[in-house]
């Protein structure tokens, strides 16, 4: 039995618009560029053509890759969450106690994490270390650059 892969729907969409691009648009893309490169001659020494055919192998890994995450996908409609509590898909404004700085990050899966934009891992150490808390909570965060204390001043679920 496979490990389900927890995502939010908007993680979901953006996973399969990435394959369809990988599908479509790259593979015509290096199809043609074998057509060309073959035509060339001598494919022993031609670097094209490897350059080509190695590109075309990493193509269908990722298009491998991404049908096996979107078959085990297990997509959480956030709108559908509620609570008081630190869950998966929940939008968690932090204060650093040292700082005073807020900082917001809403926790996703794996897949769809970008710490720029405000989407941490459920694997994260901050995610694990919030899970369970709720507003007026304050967790120990271990970061690379030492541990860093927070309160929790709100948990939403912004589907």
């Amino acid at each position: 039995m496979s490990e389900k892969v927890p995502m939010t729907a908007q993680g979901h969409a953006a996973l399969e618009a990435e394959l369809r691009i990988l599908r479509s648009v790259e593979r015509q893309r290096i199809i043609k560029a074998i057509a060309e490169a073959r035509s060339h001659g001598d494919l022993s020494e031609n670097a094209e053509y490897h350059a080509a055919k190695e590109a075309q192998g990493m193509n269908e890994a990722k298009v491998a890759d991404l049908e096996d995450k979107l078959s085990r996908a297990e997509v959480i409609d956030i709108s559908k969450l509620s609570g008081e509590t630190v869950k998966f898909g929940a939008t968690v404004t932090l204060v650093d106690e040292d700082t005073e700085e807020e900082v917001k990050y809403q926790i996703v899966g794996d897949l769809e994490a970008d710490v720029r934009n405000g989407k941490v891992s459920i694997g994260s150490p901050i995610a694990r270390a919030l899970i369970g808390k709720k507003a007026g909570d304050s967790v120990e965060v271990n970061t690379p650059r030492g541990a860093k204390s927070y309160e929790i001043l709100k948990v939403e679920f912004l589907g």
